[in-house]
């Protein structure tokens, strides 16, 4: 039981590990906005990531059907959304705030999932902490800064949706792969033309591979770790503390500061995600669970 429990703890690190990585990665490539926009920025951190996991990974072409090439085209595409409008909202909001309206999309589909009334009360709750991060915060929010992140939390949901489909069908990371160099390939042309020539800068370039590593190699490899001893409802539990997370690396990486409404908005957002998480987990396991004979 101890070496279990142990597990649970190590793998638990891990995940928390991974979202810390992955705050720094997106709080570094705010940093590089003024060079290559927040375009330029998505372009070098999705064909860097791209190259990484098909060099990883290795998948192969063969025996696939078109369904599948049409599930992954389409998480492809999904991908490179999602991390555009994430990027061009951290362009006009706080790398915290940013993940706080973001992450209503992954939590109003844990809500639809549950499909149970009392489940809507948790979204309730998170739409009331979004509402005191905008309305008492440390500052006024873009308008077009929360489109964008309302719009890349609903690409969240169509990510995980697709994720879950891509790998029911692909080995390993080999659909995330495929996902990632059709992210980049689509993105590419955009890159090129609101960056130029300076995505090909030598310290630019550098910096688009830390952010690659950061933001994709290193948590997606943390999460296939942790989830072979983590329960998936515990790994979900986890990444709700992203806002948190990103509201510490804005803060101490981009001196964003926080205001103490901005601290019980997120907070607020944080335990209605975990709530609707565990809301799920326990519908799921209601209708998994067969009567006793």
């Amino acid at each position: 039981m101890k070496a279990t429990r142990g597990g649970v703890v190590g793998s638990a690190g891990i995940v928390v590990l991974g979202l810390v990585c992955q705050e720094l990665g997106a709080a570094i490539a705010v940093t590089v906005f003024p060079q290559v926009g927040p375009i330029g920025m998505v372009t070098l951190r999705l064909v860097f990531s791209a190259l990484i996991l098909l060099v990883i990974f290795r998948p192969s072409v063969r025996r696939r059907s078109r369904a599948d090439w049409l599930t992954v085209l389409a998480f492809g595409l999904v991908l490179a959304g999602m991390n555009a409008l994430f990027y061009l909202a951290l362009e006009r909001l706080h790398l915290g705030v940013t993940l706080t309206i973001e992450i209503l999309g992954p939590l109003i589909l844990s809500v639809v999932v549950s499909r149970r009334a009392s489940s809507w009360l948790w979204a309730i709750l998170a739409f009331a902490g979004v509402a005191i991060v905008g309305w008492g915060g440390a500052g006024e929010l873009d308008p077009l800064g929360v489109l964008f992140a309302a719009g890349a939390g609903a690409a969240w949901a169509g990510y995980i949706l697709l994720s879950r489909r891509a790998g029911a069908t692909f080995g390993r990371l080999d659909g995330l792969a495929f996902a990632m160099a059709i992210g980049a390939l689509a993105i590419l042309p955009f890159g090129i033309g609101s960056a130029g020539l300076a995505l090909v800068q030598p310290w630019v370039l550098l910096l688009g591979v830390a952010i690659a590593v950061l933001s994709s190699t290193v948590p997606y490899g943390l999460e296939l770790i942790a989830l072979r001893r983590l329960p998936a409802s515990a790994f979900s539990i986890l990444l709700s503390l992203a806002p948190a997370l990103a509201a510490l690396a804005g803060l101490f990486i981009l001196g964003q500061s926080l205001s103490w409404a901005d601290v019980a908005g997120i907070a607020l957002v944080v335990v209605a995600s975990m709530g609707a998480v565990r809301a799920a987990a326990r519908a799921d396991r209601l209708e998994t669970d067969e009567p006793a004979p």
